[in-house]
């Protein structure tokens, strides 16, 4: 099994969705021997973003890291995504990483019946932090709604959102909304697992 662990939060060890993931993947690989992870921080090593010369693959050393990109992507069982929610939606880093994976005839592909996505029986956990609370299907929240469509759109159906939300409104509400979120963390993957 290959899992593919993503950061893209700027904010490195003081990060709440860098914290989710690693507690993630910490628990797939004590579920799962032998599990091969590839870890790509887009935080500390972001992709270029989407420009003309990223289309006419001009420069050699930003074309290769954009096929590494969708090569990790397609090779992945599992992606386990750090999301923060910047400004109402993801990171521009992650934003710049979806537009090396959603590549038509490679991970998704237009038919007379509409589009049909192309990287099917992959499995996603995304890992969302935000500083306030969001009550479901809220109009403010991007995050979740965009990931779940643009992971569709590539044919990954099963998704899981693991949440820490609040905070930025106390110390208080952080320790609390980042300790529920890793105790679902842990719930989430061992589910997974059991299922599996």
């Amino acid at each position: 099994m290959r899992l593919l662990h993503i950061d893209s939060s700027i904010l490195g060890d003081g990060s709440a969705s860098r914290a989710l993931t690693h507690e993630i993947v910490a628990q797939w690989r004590a579920r799962v021997p032998g599990i091969e992870v590839r870890y790509l921080d887009l935080g500390s090593k972001p992709l270029p973003h989407l420009s003309g010369t990223s289309l006419a693959r001009a420069d050699a050393e930003e074309a290769g890291r954009a096929d590494q990109a969708l090569e990790d992507f397609l090779a992945a069982d599992v992606l386990v995504i750090g999301a923060p929610m910047y400004n109402f939606s993801i990171p521009s880093q992650l934003k710049a990483w979806i537009d090396r994976v959603a590549v038509a005839g490679k991970t998704f592909r237009y038919t007379a019946s509409g589009p049909e996505g192309l990287a099917k029986g992959k499995r996603a956990v995304i890992a969302i932090s935000r500083g306030s609370v969001y009550p479901e299907a809220s109009p403010a929240e991007f995050v979740e709604p965009y990931l779940r469509h643009l992971l569709g759109f590539l044919g990954i159906e099963d998704v899981t959102f693991v949440r820490a939300e609040g905070l930025s409104v106390s110390p208080e509400h952080r320790e609390r909304g980042l300790g529920r979120a890793l105790a679902l963390a842990s719930q989430t993957v061992a589910g997974i697992a059991r299922a599996a």
